[in-house]
């Protein structure tokens, strides 16, 4: 099983400037996509999850087009071949 994640910008130093990342996930989960993506690509883990192992506030993760959140956090089911998008939350004043 292969997923595709779609990496912002900011976190393309950590995949050698790929913006899109194509990883085989041990489990089918966005949690198990996160681990393969930070085996071929060590230290993306920590951008995205807090020390407790939770989303950091301002990561957004989408399946397709599906808020993490709204469809079962890190255990939210990842299709074969399916995509995974990081969005970093983006603030302003």
């Amino acid at each position: 099983m292969s997923v595709t994640v779609h990496i912002p910008t900011i976190l393309r130093s950590l995949t050698a400037g790929s913006a899109d990342v194509v990883v085989s996930p041990q489990e089918a989960t966005v949690q198990g996509t996160i681990d393969a993506l930070e085996t071929a690509h060590p230290g993306i883990r920590a951008r995205l999850l807090d020390e407790s192992g939770t989303v950091r506030r301002f990561v957004n993760l989408y399946v397709g087009d599906e808020d993490i959140r709204s469809c079962g956090g890190l255990a939210a089911a990842v299709p074969a071949g399916g995509d995974i998008s990081i969005i970093p939350a983006v603030a302003g004043g």
